[in-house]
């Protein structure tokens, strides 16, 4: 099944990309520099993480445990 089409596999694609997106701004700067078109996408995503990594981690950790155990 797509993860589209099943929420926790959304939830669970979208705090991957959030993560991942923040990672690269912080280890190269300059492949998400660009704020428009297709990089805009990642470099909001790298943005969320940067402004609300309390709340990323927590789903991170959360998401985490509903996969290992439910």
């Amino acid at each position: 099944m797509s993860a589209l089409f099943n929420f926790n596999s959304f939830l669970t694609v979208v705090l991957l990309v959030i993560c991942t997106c923040t990672f690269l701004k912080m280890q190269f700067p300059a492949v998400l520099e660009q704020k428009t078109g297709f990089r805009g996408f990642f470099w909001k995503a790298a943005r969320i993480g940067e402004r609300l990594s309390p709340w990323v981690a927590a789903g991170c950790f959360t998401m985490g445990i509903s996969i290992l155990f439910f």
